[in-house]
């Protein structure tokens, strides 16, 4: 029972550690994904409700997470070396996603950019989201 509080201590330090570089990387994803489209990412989804930006924002969030889980799975026993392979997978996980939106927009028909603001939803934004979910799960697997 002597040792169960401070491993449990340990363990939470631990938990928070690991959680606040996950954040770090989901809101830079955020905001990397808010570069790429048009107007305001957080005002499309938040305030005016736009579907297709939600279904942009949500599989990017999705697929950064996958990553960030398996390299915290995988992670180092060092914490350090840990919360490191967290951030290093998940921002190349951000660049990912960032190229694969590019290509995108480059190969198929019409703009997807310019799904984002609509105020009804288009089934492009689900093959664009489901790309992104994708090419997540794809980099996790890497990582594993």
């Amino acid at each position: 029972m002597g040792d169960h509080i401070p491993d449990l201590l340990d363990g939470i330090g631990v938990s928070l550690a690991y959680f606040g570089v996950g954040a770090l990387v989901l809101a830079a994803g955020f905001v990397v994904l808010d570069l790429l489209t048009p107007g305001s990412l957080r005002q499309h989804v938040f305030i005016d409700h736009r579907p297709n930006a939600a279904a942009l924002h949500a599989a990017s969030a999705i697929a950064l997470s996958i990553i960030v889980v398996t390299v915290m799975v995988n992670a180092s026993d060092e914490l350090l070396l840990g919360l490191v392979d967290v951030a290093v997978y998940g921002i190349l996980g951000i660049i990912f996603q960032a190229v694969t939106l590019v290509i995108l927009e480059l190969v198929v028909p019409g703009r997807f950019r310019d799904l984002v603001a609509a105020p009804t939803f288009s089934t492009a934004s689900l093959a664009v989201a489901a790309t992104l979910i994708a090419v997540g799960a794809v980099n996790a697997a890497a990582i594993a």
